[in-house]
């Protein structure tokens, strides 16, 4: 993908903009992080060039000054809501997040439970964070959130929440994914400490949406399609707009969540240092992009990934009807399509003249190589050793000996009781990897593996879970149709 994001400018502009908030605010900062902290995938897919781990890396920095309080929505653990490009449920995600924490030696032994009504869910969580030594602390709901301001900024309202205990003046305030209630925590925060007389303040770093781009920006339509399930959507900031007279794009939440922010910092502090949503936030992605047509280029097909992942999700029953039609209007306003790029197009047509599964990669120079799944390979299985073939310049022939795929597929078929003999990608690997302990070929054919990191993979049909595991771990981008393997209601792992 070509590069579009100084991604170097970017650390050093928002670093800055970091530590003239801090020091505005003097004894303490609450700065909640928008988006992924460690992995923001979908920043590094639409703003190529973008360092998934730079927000991260820049707190480090810090870290003296720096410790962290995770948010988890009860809501979310009861519903075992889980990061769609890591695989796993938001609680074991946000252990997740305190052990990044602590490998970069950011102090983080504090996790917040938001909208906790008593969930048994949250209950069991609450406990297992008890037996591993963090720190847990309770936000109940408030009636009428966000609009009853009176009673929010009041005893009744913040005034019953918790209060987090927390000794640096940097404090970043962060969650497995957007809802986690991080917002609220911060301003609870500040409203209890002005009760202790402590004084303190917020500001919110954040990427998307990008302030200064215009609304209906490919790279601001590509973060309504990241949310398209909370249905967030891009607005205009009326009060930036009435403030300065110029336009700045924000999105709803924050727009709806300002009156309250502007009431309790008025009450706390006697003013609100700021005049609109749009100066809480911390953010200087627009003034980075070094390639802009590279940029909305990236963002137009990351609409067309989270198109074809949430109507795959409808097929599943973990998205309705509503979303996906969303992301189809958002891809009419991002004036993109499927057909718009080569990988989609060429997956189809070879679909329709395979007869079975179909898996496409497109590689980084921009080729595409295709795989039909077939009686020993899974089409994905199929593709990644065509891709590896045209990496290591390798010939078109068999990469997986029959005295290595035999062993495996009556292991498949017998022991483990599969319907299927084809050799999904995990299994794959490893027959490279036996293979290449006395083949030249497949050695080279494995070691071109790691050049698939950030490449594109379509299938023509729903892939299961175990392939989808695999191309994560491998760093791969995944799409399908959304269409089964079969028409069996039971979808068996192993059928395409």
């Amino acid at each position: 993908m070509k590069v579009g994001f100084d991604s170097a400018k970017y650390t050093c502009l928002q670093t800055a903009g970091i530590r003239e908030r801090l020091s505005h605010f003097g004894g303490k900062l609450y700065l909640e992080v928008g988006g992924k902290l460690f992995d923001d995938y979908h920043a590094a897919r639409v703003l190529p060039g973008f360092r998934a781990d730079s927000k991260i890396a820049m707190l480090a920095a810090m870290k003296d000054e720096t410790e962290a309080v995770v948010c988890v929505n009860c809501n979310d653990i009861a519903k075992s809501k889980v990061r769609g490009d890591l695989g796993i449920t938001y609680d074991l995600e946000a252990l997740r997040i305190i052990d990044l924490f602590r490998a970069r030696d950011i102090k983080a032994d504090t996790v917040v439970l938001t909208l906790y009504t008593g969930q048994p869910s949250a209950e069991a969580f609450r406990r297992l964070l008890r037996e591993r030594g963090v720190h847990c602390f309770l936000h109940r709901p408030i009636a009428n959130y966000p609009a009853d301001t009176a009673l929010i900024v009041s005893p009744d309202g913040y005034g019953r929440n918790d209060y987090v205990d927390t000794d640096r003046p940097l404090v970043v305030v962060t969650g497995p994914g957007p809802g986690s209630g991080k917002l609220a925590v911060c301003l609870s925060q500040i409203y209890q400490d002005a009760r202790k007389g402590l004084r303190s303040g917020y500001a919110k770093y954040e990427t998307f949406p990008v302030w200064n781009l215009p609304l209906e920006h490919p790279v601001n339509l590509a973060y309504e399609a990241a949310t398209a399930d909370l249905g967030d959507r891009n607005m205009v900031d009326p009060y930036h707009l009435a403030a300065y007279g110029k336009t700045a794009v924000n999105y709803n939440r924050d727009i709806e969540s300002f009156p309250v922010l502007k009431a309790l910092l008025d009450g706390v502090m006697g003013h609100c240092p700021y005049r609109s949503p749009t100066d809480m936030g911390i953010n200087t992605v627009g003034n980075c992009l070094s390639d802009p047509a590279a940029v909305e280029t990236a963002a137009r097909q990351e609409i067309v990934r989270r198109y074809f992942r949430t109507a795959c999700d409808r097929l599943n029953g973990k998205a309705d009807d509503s979303t996906v039609s969303r992301l189809g209007m958002l891809m009419n306003r991002a004036g993109t399509s499927p057909e718009q790029f080569a990988l989609y197009r060429q997956v189809r047509q070879v679909a329709l003249q395979a007869g079975g599964p179909v898996a496409g990669m497109e590689l980084s120079d921009g080729s595409v190589v295709t795989g039909i799944g077939n009686a020993d390979l899974s089409a994905v299985s199929a593709v990644l050793l065509n891709a590896a073939k045209q990496l290591g310049g390798l010939d078109t022939g068999n990469l997986l000996p029959d005295d290595v795929l035999r062993p495996i597929q009556k292991l498949r078929t017998g022991l483990l009781g599969s319907s299927s003999p084809r050799l999904r990608a995990d299994e794959t690997l490893l027959a490279l990897a036996v293979s290449g302990a006395h083949d030249d070929r497949a050695r080279t054919a494995l070691e071109q593996m790691q050049k698939l990191r950030d490449c594109d993979i379509h299938c023509s049909v729903m892939m299961y879970p175990q392939d989808r595991s695999v191309l994560r771990k491998l760093g791969v981008n995944v799409t399908c149709e959304p269409e089964y393997a079969t028409k069996f209601l039971f979808q068996e792992s192993g059928q395409n």
